[in-house]
């Protein structure tokens, strides 16, 4: 599987639905043929890459979640539920329900994880680490 040219992280598929809907119109006009691969690395401004081309944070029109520092990142991009979102709820009631409420929207077929995550797909996965992130910091401030 190709790797980043800027950090040699390997890439994740990444359907071109997703670059033509979050890249700027002047990156959207490099946009080139074949496919893209998306960077994960948090310290990589890379987004999306592809043999010959590259797409770099400000080429996209929302922050990156995995390119975000910790705090106030949007974790569910269909929905805007963020990380302070997730915070106040676990704060409120030492739980949260998120996970469980996008996994009813998206079987109700409202996601458009698509179209909207510059990852390109879900992001319950997102979601659950964070909330198991915030649940230990709970627990380890009592």
């Amino acid at each position: 599987m190709p790797t980043c040219p800027d950090c040699g992280e390997r890439g994740r598929n990444v359907d071109r639905i997703t670059l033509k809907a979050l890249l700027r119109p002047d990156a959207l006009m490099r946009l080139m043929a074949g496919a893209y691969l998306f960077c994960p690395t948090a310290t990589c401004d890379v987004v999306y890459f592809a043999v010959s081309s590259i797409f770099r944070r400000q080429d996209v029109v929302v922050p990156v979640f995995q390119k975000e520092p910790l705090g106030a990142r949007t974790v569910c991009y269909c929905f805007a539920i963020t990380e302070s979102d997730l915070r106040d709820e676990i704060d409120q009631s030492a739980t949260s329900t998120a996970a469980g409420r996008i996994a009813a929207l998206v079987k109700a077929d409202r996601c458009a994880c698509e179209v909207k995550n510059p990852q390109g797909t879900c992001c319950l996965g997102n979601v659950t680490t964070v909330v198991k992130s915030l649940l230990t910091e709970v627990v380890l401030a009592r």
